[in-house]
């Protein structure tokens, strides 16, 4: 099948990332169809559907949508995803429940939808949106972090399961990016005043939040995508982002874990 007519489904598509990616492959020739929880006026790049990856039947509904106008689904890229910031102490069980139902839960629903039909096809490419905070955890994001752990375990698990009924699956991790995603963070309840953790958390988001304000622009990452869809044995993983990030990947495998604690822990005014 020629590139210019794959099939692509991307998933959170309202804003950031996912919509820059959305636009620039459709501006590159695929088929795009994005998704986002509530209907809005038509985007003129792509078709937009209406998909709540935590429901599984407006999942369902969704990809039978797009295989009733496209007749197929070539790619995923699975990006949908929430952000919560607190201290794990401060955070509730439902909180977490949360936090994972959309990265984890939400990502592992649309993969279980279109694995099916992409073994019918005998070919298929899923690209699971992680984080470099899904290698490194963070303070203040432990539970996040923990939701994009889980997604780079389940995705290096299911490489390996689908790759003899031709389908690839890999990672993109991204570092900061200038996005709506630091606006739209939420905090956990318990994190406002009287957390023994409020004044630190303050600190070390406002830290996260200036850097990933001073990002670049996701473009990168759309890029990125791109490439990975063209090549012919696509990696695991790819990280993408600023250059000292990405570095931060290396010198976590090679520095001793408490070196690279204190090295993290200072960033953060820890």
């Amino acid at each position: 099948m020629k590139q210019g007519r794959r099939v692509v489904l991307v998933t959170g598509t309202s804003s950031g990332i996912g919509r820059v990616c959305a636009a620039h492959l459709a501006g590159r020739g695929f088929q795009v169809f994005g998704t986002r929880r509530r209907p809005e006026s038509a985007v003129e790049t792509f078709r937009e559907l209406v998909m709540d990856v935590n429901d599984d039947d407006s999942v369902a509904r969704a990809i039978d949508e797009i295989y009733q106008q496209a007749g197929r689904i070539d790619v995923v890229v699975n990006n949908a995803g929430i952000g919560y910031g607190g201290a794990l102490e401060d955070t509730s069980v439902a909180e977490a429940r949360a936090q994972f139902e959309t990265n984890f839960f939400g990502t592992f629903r649309v993969c279980r939808a279109v694995l099916p039909r992409m073994r019918a096809q005998g070919a298929g490419r899923i690209i699971n949106i992680s984080s470099i905070a899904g290698r490194i955890a963070l303070p203040f994001q432990g539970m996040y972090c923990a939701s994009k752990f889980a997604v780079e375990g389940m995705t290096e698990a299911l490489r390996m399961e689908v790759k003899p009924f031709g389908i690839q699956v890999s990672l993109v991790e991204p570092g900061d990016f200038h996005t709506a995603f630091t606006q739209n963070r939420g905090r956990v309840a318990a994190s406002g005043e009287g957390s023994a953790y409020g004044a630190q958390m303050q600190i070390s988001l406002g830290i996260m939040e200036r850097d990933e304000q001073r990002g670049p622009a996701p473009i990168a990452v759309a890029r990125l995508i791109e490439k990975i869809i063209a090549a012919r044995h696509p990696r695991l993983r790819y990280s993408v982002g600023m250059f000292h990030q990405r570095l931060a990947l290396l010198l976590h495998r090679l520095l001793p874990a408490s070196l690279f604690e204190r090295i993290i822990a200072a960033s953060y005014q820890l």
